[in-house]
Order: structure tokens, then C-alpha cells, then sequence
């Protein structure tokens, strides 16, 4: 998926299948947490944020195994979720 293939609502649902895998690990979570300061809490609050959508995806980019694990864990090529960070940092 190319970075202007990437509309906004295309991307949080990357976004969302990012953050269901990243929170099927506590580890992951808490490392998430621990990067981000997002907690539970506001995340759900901020769900709808491209900005907080961004963060999810930036999280896996910082850790590539992450991000390659994520990728193979969603049907999701590397690629397409950089892409879609870089779309919703757009929308922001």
C-alpha cells in the first residue's frame, strides 16, 4: 500500500489491528504504556484521534521485530502500516 493509497479511514483500521495485536501481550503493553503514557483509560477516550492512531503505529516502528511480528500477526505488509502512521500524522 502506497502513502497515497493510504486514505484516513484506512489507516486507523490498520491502526486498530495494530493495537489489537500489541495488546494481546502484556509485555507489549506495558511496554506500550510505558513509551507512549497512554493508559487504558485515555486510550479508549482518544480512539478516534489520528494523532493517538499515529502513536500506536510509531510504537512498532521503534521496535522493528515488533513491527515485522505485527505485520505477519495482521496480513499487513511493513509497509503499509508505516504508511498508514504517515497518513494519519497527515490527518492529525
Amino acid at each position: 500500500m502506497a502513502l497515497s493509497d493510504t486514505n484516513p479511514d484506512d489507516a486507523a483500521t490498520l491502526a486498530l489491528d495494530a493495537l489489537t495485536f500489541v495488546l494481546n501481550d502484556p509485555l507489549r503493553t506495558d511496554r506500550f504504556v510505558g513509551v507512549t503514557g497512554l493508559t487504558p483509560d485515555n486510550l479508549r477516550e482518544r480512539l478516534a484521534d489520528p494523532s493517538t492512531l499515529a502513536a500506536i503505529l510509531s510504537f512498532l516502528e521503534g521496535h522493528e521485530p515488533d513491527l515485522i511480528a505485527c505485520a505477519e500477526s495482521t496480513g499487513h505488509a511493513p509497509g503499509a502500516l508505516v504508511a498508514a502512521r504517515r497518513a494519519l500524522e497527515q490527518a492529525a
